[in-house]
């Protein structure tokens, strides 16, 4: 491609040494950089791009897209006012734009983003549809899939990912859509056809300074989607709800505890753990290009859990929009068996033990109050504090679990600090585990602590008894809490069947190296 039919596309405010060259391709990472690209410096939150312009040069860059000019470099220089958006924009040109050639669904929400999209990608599947994926577990393609380096890729290997979903003749493409990848603009080029979110919770507020800016952040994929797009919102979360009358897109409302919305959920029964309960689309839901019939069905959930409910009414919606059948919806749904760490039930014998990645406190709320509802004689609850998200997050995690503690009977939490089982970033600072033992304190709960998290699961499966449900939660300093526990659980009870206890990891991708 000849540089000036690329630049065209992006406003240039001023250029240095510009002329005709013929470019194979972009790059914003200067290591990675190949013979003949052009490199775009973005300023991030920790490096400048611009200081690795030099090596970029060196490695084969022929150009530069730049935010202030840099001297010493005898390559055409493109200045322009933010190199994101620049790199977005073309990202987007240079792969021809493969959105506009795939129906793409862009699923966001503080907790669920991972089940919905897994839960969707599943509907579609099962009507035959040749889909991909992209989110915090997998970045899939077809039938191809690789794991996750972030929650959304950066734009220009969204815009190579999407390009290869058109190659592979993918119709339907999937997305998880994280509140950095909106401020980030990583998805600024991305023309969605479905956009959902369903709960928002106080969650990376570091990041984003504030609750306030989280919000604006997040609510964008829906406030910016055109009329000829389709929002699903979720009127039992007041954030979602107020954004009904801020989008121009086609709007359709699921609910179940509010039952004025376009989509509900009734009769629900949630006694097992896994729900059951009965569809009612409560009137003609009309968009540009479809009817969807009033009518009722009833849906079984293998994944367990009340906020699965919700999850599964966006997924629901988004296979309706796509026009599968009632029937492949409702078989998609009772045979899909969840996301790794999410409300995962892991063993399930004389007792059970249940996976949960607890990143904040909506969703420490929803998975305990799933508890309440199941049966059970006690709860060993085993959490590994989150590290690198600040007081602010972690107190609001421990306030969480201590309004639930006297409804399920916790007076003591066995905590870890995974010392050994987390990167430099995760580190749960002093203050981290200060304000989280305070609110114990506070609550009248026994706090048991363990620097390593091996220690903390051993102590937790020889306490444990008939009937007894073992929830190990928490984010990064849990994910090898399965494979610990149940090879644990193999030292305890030599004749078990270790086909059947290993099964769990046979595809987890977390903490299973």
């Amino acid at each position: 491609m000849e540089i000036t039919n690329l630049m065209k596309h992006i406003p240039v405010l001023e250029t240095k040494s510009a002329g005709p060259i013929e470019i194979t391709g972009l790059a914003y990472n200067s290591r990675k950089v190949e013979k003949g690209q052009v490199f775009v410096c973005i300023k991030g939150f920790k490096v400048d791009g611009h200081q690795f312009a030099g090596q970029a040069v060196g490695n084969g860059a022929v150009a530069l897209v730049v935010e202030d000019f840099i001297d010493g470099i005898e390559v055409p220089q493109y200045k322009v006012e933010n190199g994101r958006v620049a790199l977005a924009t073309l990202a987007d040109t240079f792969y021809n734009h493969p959105t506009r050639k795939l129906k793409t669904i862009g699923i966001t929400a503080t907790n669920g983003k991972t089940s919905t999209s897994f839960m969707t990608n599943a509907i579609l599947e099962n009507h035959g549809l040749k889909t991909g994926l992209m989110g915090t577990v997998v970045v899939k393609i077809g039938d191809y899939a690789e794991p996750s380096e972030l929650t959304t890729p950066e734009s220009l290997d969204l815009q190579r990912f999407y390009a290869q979903m058109v190659d592979e003749n993918v119709s339907h493409a999937t997305m998880e859509v994280s509140s950095s990848a909106l401020e980030l603009n990583r998805v600024g080029c991305v023309d969605f056809d479905i956009v959902t979110l369903n709960n928002i919770s106080r969650e990376h507020i570091d990041l984003h300074s504030s609750f306030e800016n989280y919000f604006n952040h997040k609510s964008s994929l829906i406030r910016n989607a055109g009329a000829d797009k389709v929002a699903i919102l979720n009127l039992d979360d007041s954030y979602s709800a107020s954004l009904v009358n801020r989008t121009k897109a086609k709007v359709i409302t699921i609910g179940v505890e509010e039952q004025s919305a376009d989509v509900i959920c009734t009769n629900l029964d949630l006694s097992t753990g896994r729900a059951k309960f009965t569809v009612e689309i409560r009137q003609d839901l009309v968009t540009q290009d479809l009817v969807i019939p009033r009518q009722s069905f009833t849906v079984e959930l293998s994944t367990p859990g009340f906020h699965s409910v919700y999850n599964s009414m966006v997924s629901i919606v988004i296979g309706l929009l796509c026009e599968v059948p009632v029937a492949t919806i409702q078989k998609s749904l009772a045979e899909f068996v969840g996301v790794e760490r999410r409300f995962e039930i892991i063993f399930e014998d004389d007792f059970k033990i249940i996976d949960d990645h607890f990143a904040n406190s909506g969703n420490i709320d929803i998975t305990l109050g799933t508890l309440e509802k199941m049966d059970f004689k006690r709860i060993k609850l085993v959490y590994a504090i989150r590290g690198d998200r600040g007081v602010t997050v972690n107190r609001e995690n421990a306030e969480t679990i201590a309004k639930w503690a006297p409804k399920l009977g916790i007076h003591e939490v066995i905590t870890t600090l995974s010392r050994s089982h987390v990167t430099q970033k995760d580190i749960v600072s002093e203050s981290e585990l200060a304000v989280f033992q305070e609110v114990m304190e506070e609550a009248g709960i026994e706090v048991q602590l363990y620097e390593e998290l091996p220690e903390a699961i051993n102590h937790s499966l020889y306490d444990v008894a008939d009937g007894d449900l073992l929830l190990l939660a928490g984010c990064q300093g849990m994910d090898y809490g399965a494979k610990l526990a149940l090879e644990q659980l193999e030292v305890i009870r030599p004749n078990v069947d270790k086909k059947k206890l290993f099964q769990p990891l046979e595809k987890r991708v977390a903490g299973n190296s």
